[in-house]
């Protein structure tokens, strides 16, 4: 049963509405599909960039990190939890070290060493994460359902992320009010108490839109809810499969992950565990991609390829030769002598799980960019991610686009390939920039990299390692500038 904190935990103030202090209901004026607030940057923070020389064939072996997305729901799931919990596989990234910041702000335990984390949310004495951190990421948000289930209340300012369309959080609020939370914005913060004074009460509750962050916030928030919780039309993305691994390790009853219905019983408490986090599949979907747009050969570990099919059977047709070695281990070849000059065009459109997903669109149009013939992407997840296009064009390629869907116009149009001064926008957006410079030829700047380093562990060492020509330069170093003849540094 979920009890509330001690009295240093965050309570509302009174108000004329509300002089005894109860639960606040939920507002008559709750704003229809409430988004996030946009994301925050902080102008005087100097930018590092990287330099890409194009034109070298990669090869070896990439290691994958752990699933960035998978982790940041893990992390905000340790909360349900008494004792300590154990997870290996990190990957040391800056959203995850945001998401650490935020348990820490509840009063939590946060250790990392190397790719492992250790967290013990016994010492949790507050309901109201620190508004900064949530404000940056979007899995800062999810520690709501934690925080409702087990303590009875919750202050959550409204999350971040990238900038690439509209993420309204109205699918985690009536999921919530379901479960018997009463919810109302304050602030720009959700303030809100479990209605019964005790805890969340299980309940069926079907999601419009499989909503991957709606569906981990409402699973965890049913772990620890009285009584037993149907979520129907529920994300059924890899990610969420992960958490739910993770959460029955820890004692919680969850059947159907993976299916469009969740059934979870909930438990009195959940038990700090050791736990493993799955293998990124962007990070590996991104890599294979690497391989293909440079036509080179790379092996890629360890790797689970049921979760990337999709890519898999589209850089199949595109003529690539994709070879399984062991379960987790795959070869990418795109090299001419084996698979030809002419790689093919294909079409995707994206969507939730088993769908094409959405975080490997911008690389993939980066690729379709170098391929033979007429290829389409639409975008049907996020309706601003096409931001990457007016960079993209920057190197060359012929784009169209309108809305959500935009035109490639292969290579044999005739349009050039060559490198450019780009500025990454968003984190996959970045990425589809940092593929398109090892493919160009010349050299590539690329600026607002904080945003690569939000998702990608040592992105610039791995590339490296695999023979990419590719520099980071900080802040602290001499200021670079692109010329006709190569990098000119200045005072």
């Amino acid at each position: 049963m979920a009890s509330r904190l001690n009295s240093n935990s965050h309570t509302l103030p009174p108000s004329p509405q509300n002089p005894a202090n109860k639960p606040p209901q939920l507002s008559s004026h709750w704003p229809e599909n409430l988004s996030p607030l946009p994301p925050t940057s902080n102008s005087l923070t100097p930018e590092p960039k990287l330099i890409i020389t194009g034109g070298s064939k990669l090869s070896g072996h990439v290691n994958i990190s752990g699933s960035k997305n998978s982790a940041l729901s893990i992390l905000a799931a340790t909360i349900c939890c008494s004792g300590t919990t154990k997870l290996t596989n990190v990957p040391n990234v800056s959203d995850i070290r945001t998401m650490a910041s935020v348990l820490e702000s509840l009063g939590a335990e946060v250790e990392f060493c190397r790719n492992e984390a250790v967290v013990n949310a016994n010492s949790i004495s507050s309901v109201e994460p620190d508004s900064n951190g949530v404000g940056k990421i979007r899995g800062g948000f999810f520690v709501i359902g934690p925080l409702l289930t087990r303590f009875g209340e919750a202050v959550v300012a409204l999350p971040g992320g990238c900038d690439i369309g509209s993420r309204p959080i109205d699918l985690y609020i009536r999921g919530l009010g379901a479960l018997g939370a009463v919810l109302e914005l304050r602030d720009e913060k959700v303030q809100a108490y479990a209605s019964n004074g005790k805890g969340l009460v299980g309940a069926r509750f079907q999601l419009d839109y499989p909503s991957v962050g709606a569906t981990e916030t409402l699973m965890m928030a049913a772990s620890l809810a009285e009584g037993n919780t149907v979520l129907s039309n529920v994300a059924q993305e890899p990610e969420v499969i992960d958490l739910a691994h993770f959460l029955t390790r820890c004692g919680a009853s969850i059947r159907g992950a993976g299916t469009h219905e969740l059934y979870i019983s909930g438990r009195g408490q959940l038990y700090g565990s050791c736990y493993s986090i799955m293998p990124d599949r962007i990070e590996a979907g991104s890599f294979m991609l690497a391989a293909a747009i440079t036509r080179s050969c790379i092996s890629l570990s360890p790797i689970i390829p049921s979760t990337i099919s999709c890519l898999i059977e589209k850089l199949s047709s595109a003529g690539c030769k994709i070879v399984s070695y062991t379960d987790d281990t795959l070869e990418v070849s795109a090299i001419p002598e084996k698979c030809g000059d002419d790689l093919r065009g294909f079409d995707i459109k994206t969507g939730p799980f088993p769908g094409f997903p959405t975080d490997l669109q911008p690389q993939t149009m980066a690729f379709l960019s170098t391929c033979n013939g007429l290829s389409m992407v639409e975008e049907s997840v996020f309706e601003n991610r096409l931001g990457h296009v007016k960079e993209l064009r920057k190197f060359g390629p012929r784009i169209q686009d309108c809305g959500s869907t935009a035109l490639i116009f292969g290579k044999e149009t005739g349009s050039s390939f060559k490198g450019s001064q780009v500025m990454a926008a968003d984190l996959r957006g970045g990425m589809s920039l940092v593929l398109a410079g090892l493919a160009a030829e010349g050299i590539t700047e690329v600026s607002g990299i904080s945003h690569i380093d939000r998702g990608y562990e040592n992105m610039e060492m791995k590339l490296q390692n695999l023979g990419a020509n590719v520099k980071r330069f900080e802040s602290s170093t001499k200021a670079c500038t692109i010329t006709s003849y190569g990098i000119a540094q200045s005072e």
